[in-house]
């Protein structure tokens, strides 16, 4: 029976680490673990299910019964800092005994009656002492070995000896070798006591938590399997021009940048709201017209028409205005911009600089330094028999780029030579005839 007493005692940090574990998942509150251990023996405690947080008055309710039995002295280590963290971390609970930073910690839980809360809720430093001195009656005294050594004990009365002990925060020692400093202290109070024959209780706790864990609430409706990938904002919509009470056109970029000397940098036109007024669409062509508060126009006229080689219609955008100031440039985009007549067109980049799909219709060379670049545009002018929504894409982005190209030739290339090599080495011929050492030598005639 001590054999496994002595053994769960044993466990005990082992006990807190799936403790903490099950506690991290459920609760955020700020707490500290309170280690008791006593040369006479202690009530049991009820071990907590995972996740429960002590108050201060469950363990006042359990404290008031202990000193209610005589007079007591209550050797309280009071840690700058504690948590959780730090006795599984540095206590050596994964196996590695030997690296613990808590020796004579564990040997004193092991050789003592013992209790532990492992997650008592934080208030205030001094939350723990002034439960202490108000349930003992008894202000507390500070301490170190080496003046409790000199310190005389009366047993006749209660006693609070508070023995603070620093954490690794503002220390340039590392945590493992403060820790292991602050259990030698431990050790030698214990020691010390123990020597003057003095029963006692301990305690050893931190005045505030060393790790708090914040968690956002849980929320209370009903939580179901869901994409790691963050919720996109919403999709601002399209433009959609309706003729007749069915939408006809409908334009979507996520910027519409415009950029006229003159003026500074890029203007985007898709932060602002257009007015229809001017647009148009019949079965063979379409025009939309964009007029916004800015005082920029900006259209787009297209056409569809029959082509027999296809045997299918097709749709272009023939021309694309920016109007400013009564000054009007227009650029040609049916060159790279079309798509069946039943699907709509989309493109990345839409400009007239680099790579251009617009290509100016003018000579007047002050336009040529107007700037255009529409960024994830897609546009459909015809068929649009999905309501609200696009048809399928033509993508401009053609499936053979040029890196693909020189991929297939220098694959090719590097076949061939394959294929040569393997038919040079297929002709090597072995000689019919060879020396017989028996025989005449083989005499190879010579011609001069």
């Amino acid at each position: 029976m001590a054999e496994s007493r002595i053994h769960a005692r044993g466990r005990l940090f082992s006990f807190i680490l799936l403790f903490s574990v099950g506690l991290s998942s459920v609760n955020s509150t700020a707490q500290v673990p309170l280690l008791i251990w006593s040369t006479d023996s202690l009530p049991p405690l009820a071990s907590p299910s995972a996740g429960h947080i002590s108050s201060d008055q469950e363990l006042a309710a359990y404290l008031r019964p202990v000193f209610a039995s005589g007079r007591h002295t209550v050797l309280l280590f009071l840690q700058e800092k504690l948590s959780k963290d730090d006795l599984t971390r540095y206590g050596g609970v994964f196996g590695n005994k030997q690296d613990s930073a808590f020796k004579n910690l564990e040997a004193a839980l092991r050789s003592s009656s013992s209790v532990t809360f492992p997650a008592l809720e934080w208030r205030s430093p001094s939350a723990v002492t002034a439960l202490l001195e108000a349930e003992l009656g008894a202000s507390p005294v500070l301490a170190d070995p080496d003046t409790l050594s000199h310190l005389s004990i009366d047993t006749s009365v209660n006693n609070l000896l508070l023995i603070n002990l620093p954490y690794c925060s503002d220390s340039l020692k590392s945590c493992k070798e403060l820790l292991h400093d602050n259990d030698e202290v431990l050790g030698k109070v214990l020691s010390v006591v123990q020597t003057k024959g003095v029963p006692y209780i301990s305690i050893f706790t931190g005045q505030q938590p060393s790790r708090v864990i914040s968690e956002s609430a849980v929320p209370q409706e009903k939580v179901g399997r869901s994409l790691l990938q963050a919720v996109a904002a919403d999709v601002k919509p399209p433009i959609v021009f309706n003729s007749t009470g069915n939408p006809c056109i409908m334009l979507w970029a996520q910027n519409l940048n415009v950029s006229i000397p003159g003026t500074t940098g890029w203007t985007d036109l898709a932060a602002q709201t257009p007015n229809l007024t001017g647009s148009a669409c019949s079965p063979s062509s379409s025009q939309l017209v964009l007029r916004y508060p800015s005082g920029h126009v900006l259209s787009f006229s297209m056409s569809q028409r029959f082509y027999p080689v296809s045997a299918r219609n097709w749709f272009s955008l023939d021309t694309v205005e920016l109007q400013m100031g009564g000054v009007t440039a227009s650029y040609v985009g049916s060159r790279g911009i079309y798509a069946p007549a039943e699907y709509s067109f989309r493109c990345q980049s839409v400009n007239n600089f680099q790579d251009a799909l617009l290509v100016m219709n003018s000579t007047n060379q002050s336009l040529s330094q107007w700037r255009l670049n529409f960024i994830d545009f897609q546009i459909q002018g015809f068929s649009l028999n999905n309501g609200t929504n696009f048809s399928y894409a033509s993508d401009c982005a053609s499936f053979f780029t040029p890196a693909i190209w020189m991929g297939l030739l220098t694959a090719l290339l590097f076949l061939l030579i394959f294929l040569y090599g393997l038919h040079m080495i297929m002709q090597l011929n072995t000689m019919d005839r060879f020396d017989d050492p028996k025989g005449p030598s083989i005499s190879v005639p010579q011609s001069e």
